[in-house]
């Protein structure tokens, strides 16, 4: 099964734009994550309909943030994205008159959404604002001042 990273995507996304002086396009977005363009033009649409982002057309234009990054966060990227699956396991449904299958069931849904409120919990603690400053400490680690852009990938 394949892995929902749009969450981790999309705060990269955030993070390089944070630094960026000028708006970003799509392609340059898409580069970052080896993607469509399209794809990013989806995902930025709903990012500005909650008030994260704004694009601007034309020559020079591209993405930038609109939002204050101490007051977003990871929770409301994640809700902003269409709160998807937290975890890709599920149950089993094949025989839901079996009393086994609703026994499983049954403990299983009560743990997972333990996990879930716990993640989500936990979502709501982290803000954008705590992951670039994490950003930023790994540069001072790393010896460079290395503003982080689109060329900033790598060791």
């Amino acid at each position: 099964m394949r892995r929902d990273s749009r969450l981790s995507g999309v705060l990269h996304v955030l993070l390089h734009m944070a630094e960026q002086k000028a708006p970003a396009t799509s392609e340059v977005l898409a580069k970052m994550l080896d993607t469509n363009p399209v794809v990013i033009r989806r995902v930025m649409a709903g990012l500005r309909e909650q008030g994260y982002v704004q694009s601007e057309k034309g020559h020079g234009g591209g993405w930038t943030l609109a939002c204050d990054l101490s007051k977003v966060t990871l929770r409301d990227i994640y809700i902003a994205l269409g709160s998807p699956s937290l975890l890709a396991i599920g149950n089993r449904t094949e025989a839901p008159g079996c009393l086994v299958e609703q026994a499983v069931n049954a403990a299983l849904l009560q743990a997972f959404h333990d996990a879930e409120e716990l993640l989500l919990t936990r979502f709501g603690e982290v803000t954008l604002s705590m992951l670039s400053a994490d950003v930023h400490s790994r540069l001072v680690a790393r010896g460079t001042s290395q503003v982080i852009g689109e060329h900033a990938h790598g060791s």
